[in-house]
């Protein structure tokens, strides 16, 4: 079984995906891979979503996860479409209560110190930071760090290449996610070239917070 959190830490950047075909799946996994990105939260906002995870799934090496993730049957469907870990926006006992019994890794969201310790009460350890940017930011993730030093985060929410750095600075950050890597035109417009270099920049970026030349 893969360890989800050790990977997504690795990497230090989670893709959050909006598709609206499936047909652009399989080169989109490619060319985040290319760029140093081999794993994207693809969001069930979309009737292609499950098929995009279908299809990403097969791409040798890519850990396609199920974001947008509000029902204990979606998470089923996410399985079953070959999806290794759950996202959701917010705690939800129900979806909390599915993926422990399926076995599947969950990141729920939260933005409050209730909401965190409500998560670590049912077991989880690794949450979304959400909306990160009207959350409070990284002054925000900082301070919630402080009471739970055994909490990681994946901040996400209008963060980009300009601001992941003051996420990544922080200890408790195992990544941060975001749409800006693949965004929905791109995706759209087949640009998967332009998507390859985002996902370099964002990875480039996040391998030299966390491993500074001396």
């Amino acid at each position: 079984m893969i360890d989800v959190p050790a990977f997504h830490q690795a990497l230090g950047v989670l893709p959050v995906i909006v598709i609206d075909d499936e047909a652009y799946a399989h080169q989109l996994a490619e060319a985040l891979a290319s760029g140093g990105l081999p794993s994207g939260e693809v969001t069930l906002r979309t009737a292609a979503a499950l098929g995009a995870i279908r299809e990403m799934a097969q791409v040798p090496g890519f850990v396609v996860g199920a974001g947008t993730v509000v029902h204990p049957s979606q998470v089923e469907h996410a399985i079953a479409a070959g999806a290794h870990y759950v996202v959701s926006p917010g705690f939800g006992p129900a979806v909390s209560r599915e993926c422990a019994t399926l076995g599947i890794p969950l990141i729920p969201g939260v933005a409050t110190a209730t909401e965190i310790q409500t998560a670590r009460d049912a077991g989880w350890s690794v949450l979304k930071f959400f909306p990160a940017a009207a959350a409070g930011g990284a002054r925000m993730v900082s301070a919630l760090s402080a009471p739970f030093p055994d909490v990681r985060f994946v901040p996400t929410g209008g963060i980009g290449l300009a601001t992941m750095q003051e996420y990544l600075e922080i200890p408790s950050v195992l990544a941060v996610g975001g749409t800006w890597i693949a965004p929905q035109a791109m995706i759209r417009s087949a640009a998967f070239d332009q998507i390859a270099q985002l996902a370099a920049g964002a990875t480039a970026l996040a391998k030299e917070m966390r491993c500074p030349s001396s």
